[in-house]
């Protein structure tokens, strides 16, 4: 890591105690929270302008907030890395994850583009084994297929299910997935601060290229506090996911990602007036199962291989 143990030492949990922990869960429902009205925000704005133009005021919002707090002056050395490439193909990764869901916005109701946004697990489960060398045993494989037919309930293809758009959903959390792996490539190169902040700075600049050619000038102050509001949660949400890790385990936090779905359901009956279907809630229901076993089989490998290198001692 660039700045070596010192930026490190302030990004680890800082506090593990109950009530620690109680505060991380706390921070982690928050920002999902965020992220639910990012999404419910974008889905109102692209019935107003380019879905691109929503993207820009995403990431240009998120990128303004951020250079406040993180910068050259407060953290010296900020912009180098060792990996270059990889910090903009991660970057590029998380911004088309972001373009395929808020095309998707334009078809989907929330609770489903949330619903199989929670295959992300699934796909960083498959991909790890490629990618870092971490594969996946038997059991581990049927929790996938099963969250996989979830998914398939959801979608229902070809028989009478949603809009095809789901495509789009499916390969935002692909992406997600990926952008995953490749944040736990670089923890071993850069700091956490660098790789945020290159994250902000390329969707801003990749999306500004395109901008004039689907600008439309906001018909009143709502839509433009409506992009400031899409760029404030992400900020807002990625703080609250970053202070929620740093006071409890990730093992302990990750149950709680799927709260998204009730503020996801929430929002979109009481802004667009959706109510999800049995399809639908049955379909989360077998994906946040199987999500759930994932994070137990994970849980126990590490205690087991902890136990082996103890004995080998």
């Amino acid at each position: 890591m660039t700045k070596g143990v010192s930026n490190r030492a302030r990004l680890l949990p800082t506090a593990t105690g109950p009530r620690a922990r109680l505060i991380g869960i706390g921070l982690m429902c928050a920002a999902v929270f965020c992220f639910t009205l990012l999404d419910t925000t974008a889905k109102v704005l692209i019935h107003y302008m380019d879905t691109l133009q929503v993207v820009w005021g995403r990431y240009t919002g998120h990128f303004l907030l951020s250079i406040l707090f993180i910068n050259s002056w407060t953290t010296p050395g900020l912009l180098k890395t060792k990996r270059l490439g990889l910090q903009i193909v991660r970057s590029t990764l998380l911004l088309l994850s972001t373009i395929c869901n808020f095309f998707a916005l334009h078809y989907l109701q929330l609770d489903q583009t949330s619903a199989i946004g929670f295959t992300t697990p699934f796909f960083v489960a498959l991909c790890a084994g490629p990618l870092l060398g971490e594969w996946i045993g038997p059991r581990r494989w049927v929790a996938i297929l099963v969250g996989f037919a979830g998914i398939l309930l959801v979608t229902r293809p070809g028989a009478g299910g949603i809009h095809p758009a789901a495509i789009l959903s499916v390969l935002s959390a692909l992406c997600y997935a990926l952008y995953n792996l490749l944040t736990r490539v670089l923890a071993a190169y850069d700091s956490t601060a660098t790789t945020v902040f290159y994250s902000a700075l390329v969707g801003m600049l990749v999306t500004t290229v395109p901008l004039p050619l689907v600008w439309t000038a906001p018909a009143n102050p709502w839509l433009i506090a409506g992009m400031v509001a899409t760029g404030a949660c992400g900020w807002i949400g990625h703080l609250f996911l970053t202070m929620a890790h740093r006071r409890a385990p990730a093992p302990i936090l990750a149950p709680f990602v799927y709260t998204q779905i009730v503020w996801m359901i929430a929002a979109g009956f009481l802004v667009f007036g959706d109510a999800p279907n049995l399809w639908t809630l049955a379909g989360v229901a077998i994906v946040i199962v199987s999500g759930l076993y994932l994070l137990y089989r994970e849980k126990r490998m590490k205690a087991e291989d902890s136990l082996k290198a103890q004995a080998g001692e």
